[in-house]
């Protein structure tokens, strides 16, 4: 995947049409031609530019997010159907915001700690020491709070602290068995498809008025007629039904 990304490094990310895009991907999934995928992945190499800036600053430099999220525009490649309805873009998004995230969550800190929180575990954990070294045992709280002068609140909060420094990788073995959290893991979400399908439905909804949206949300997460609808906003069913058209065809433009 890196010699992949490498040699498409360059910044011209050629648009593709809706036709041409629906072609690559035909014969990418029907064929295993994967000279179309490498075209699709260089279209949209832009769009992981950019989603990839929007985590900048938070400790990674951008072009390592820009190799993961690289990664997830491949995984959105492989699962995407082209009975969707929607565009590769569109349905990508989500998927390549997720596997930043998911770098975040498995390589950087799980807890952002207050530094004076910071220093006092460091201290803690060299009193500990001192402790062990000259009594043969470890201290306790209350001995803990003598020696470095603070109260057993903040020396408590600095323990706690120190244990969740970073998050626990799911393929580490569990205490005491060869199995790793990961392996206990069964099927798949089955929330997963309906996820994906909300956040696409969220991007198509960005050009949609309130009132649009409240029509389309009453209708489909409610139940509601629209003769009830039109009774509830004290507009026309007729004048509802317009406006429930029109939400519609904004939402399938953008798809498209």
């Amino acid at each position: 995947m890196g010699n992949l990304v490498a040699s498409r490094r360059r910044a011209s990310g050629r648009s593709l049409g809706v036709t041409e895009e629906r072609a690559l991907l035909t014969r990418y999934q029907r064929d295993g031609d994967h000279e179309a995928r490498a075209e699709l992945v260089e279209a949209l190499l832009p769009l992981v530019r950019q989603i990839a800036q929007s985590y900048s600053g938070k400790g990674e430099q951008v072009e390592d997010l820009i190799q993961v999220g690289s990664l997830g525009l491949l995984k959105a490649i492989e699962r995407f159907d082209l009975d969707r309805g929607v565009r590769l873009s569109t349905f990508a998004s989500p998927t390549i915001s997720g596997e930043i995230k998911r770098h975040f969550r498995d390589r950087t800190w799980a807890l952002r700690t207050p530094r004076d929180l910071q220093e006092l575990y460091a201290a803690l954990r060299q009193a500990e020491r001192d402790f062990e070294r000259s009594q043969g045992r470890s201290p306790t709280i209350a001995e803990l709070c003598e020696l470095t002068g603070r109260d057993e609140e903040a020396v408590l909060d600095a323990l706690a602290a120190g244990r969740n420094f970073r998050t626990r990788s799911i393929d580490a073995p569990t205490a005491g068995e060869d199995l790793a959290l990961a392996d206990r893991i069964g099927s798949v979400d089955p929330g997963y498809d309906a996820a994906e399908a909300r956040a696409v439905i969220a991007a198509c909804a960005d050009d949609l008025d309130e009132r649009q949206r409240h029509i389309l949300a009453c209708h489909y997460t409610r139940g509601m007629t629209q003769r009830e609808i039109a009774a509830q906003i004290g507009l026309s069913q007729m004048h509802v039904s317009r406006l429930f058209r029109q939400a519609l065809e904004t939402m399938r433009a953008a798809a498209t």
